[in-house]
C-alpha cells in the first residue's frame, strides 16, 4: 500500500479531528470511577461525539466493531469491547482508545485511566508505557526511520523489564482508518522505512508486565495476555514536519 503524504492543509484537518478525539478522553475521564461500566462509558462518548461535536465516531461498524470505544481493563491488552457486566473496581487500570471523523479525516488516540487507587505495580506500568511512548514519538523527524522509532520504544520497555506486544502496531492514518506504513514498537536503529514530511501516523505501544504473547478471545475482537498479566498502551497520531513532528492529538492540560 502507498504512503499518503499529506499537505500542510491536510494535516490541519487532520489536528482537528485529532483534537477531537482528544476533548472525548478529557471529557470522559471523571466518569471513569470504581462501580462504573464500560458500557456506561461507552454510552456517554457517543453521545458526545454525535450530540456535542457533530462528529462521526469511526469505531461504530468498522469491520463489524459495535461500539464507539474499545476499552481495555488489565489484562486486556487492546480492543475490548464496552460491555454492561465489565464494571470497574477499586485500583483497575483501563486503556480507552477512541477515533472521531471530522470532515472526512479521522483523529485517533487512546490513553490510560485508573480506577480508585492503582498499586505501585500497575502505577508504573502505566507511567513507563508513556514514557516508552514518548521516546518512540520524539526520534520522529525526517531522516530517521521507523527502525528508529521502534528500537526508541523497545529499549526503555525492556529496560524497566516490560515486555513489548508484537502481534499489534501503530498506522498511517488520514481520510482512510488505517494507511501505510505499520510502526511497529520494537526495532533495531536505522532499519526500516525512512520518514518523510507529511506523513501521519500513529505511536501506540502496548506494553505487558509478563510476556509479550497475546491471544484473540472467541469475540474475535478482544485481544488479552496469554499468562494474564497486566497491559498498558497510550496512543498519539503524529506527522512528520520539517524538522521534526508534531502531535496532532495532544490532550487538553496534558501531554
Amino acid at each position: 500500500m502507498a504512503i499518503t503524504l499529506k499537505s500542510p492543509q491536510e494535516i490541519e484537518a487532520m489536528r482537528v479531528a485529532g483534537g477531537m478525539a482528544a476533548e472525548v478522553l478529557e471529557m470522559i475521564g471523571e466518569y471513569v470511577q470504581p462501580g462504573v461500566s464500560t458500557e456506561e462509558l461507552d454510552r456517554r462518548c457517543y453521545e458526545y461525539i454525535t450530540q456535542v461535536q457533530k462528529a462521526i465516531p469511526a469505531n461504530v461498524g468498522y469491520h463489524g466493531f459495535p461500539k464507539t470505544l474499545c476499552t481495555s481493563i488489565n489484562g486486556v491488552v487492546c480492543h475490548g469491547i464496552p460491555k454492561p457486566e465489565d464494571v470497574l473496581r477499586d485500583g483497575d487500570i483501563i486503556n480507552i482508545d477512541v477515533t472521531v471523523i471530522r470532515d472526512g479525516w479521522h483523529g485517533d488516540t487512546s490513553r490510560m485511566f485508573y480506577a480508585g487507587k492503582p498499586s505501585r505495580e500497575a502505577e508504573r506500568l502505566v507511567d513507563v508505557t508513556l514514557e516508552s511512548m514518548l521516546r518512540g514519538i520524539a526520534v520522529v523527524r525526517p531522516g530517521a526511520t521507523l527502525g528508529d522509532v521502534g528500537a526508541a520504544i523497545q529499549s526503555h520497555a525492556e529496560d524497566a523489564g516490560f515486555s513489548v506486544v508484537r502481534d499489534f502496531c501503530g498506522h498511517g492514518i488520514g481520510r482512510k482508518y488505517h494507511e501505510a506504513p505499520q510502526v511497529l514498537h520494537y526495532g533495531r536503529p536505522n532499519s526500516g522505512l525512512r520518514l518523510k514530511k507529511g506523513m501521519v501516523f500513529t505511536i501506540e505501544p502496548m506494553l505487558n508486565a509478563g510476556r509479550q504473547e497475546v491471544q484473540v478471545l472467541d469475540d474475535d475482537w478482544t485481544v488479552v495476555t496469554v499468562d494474564g498479566s497486566w497491559s498498558a498502551q497510550w496512543e498519539h497520531m503524529v506527522a512528520v514536519t520539517d524538522d521534526g513532528y508534531d502531535i496532532l492529538t495532544a490532550w487538553p492540560n496534558r501531554r
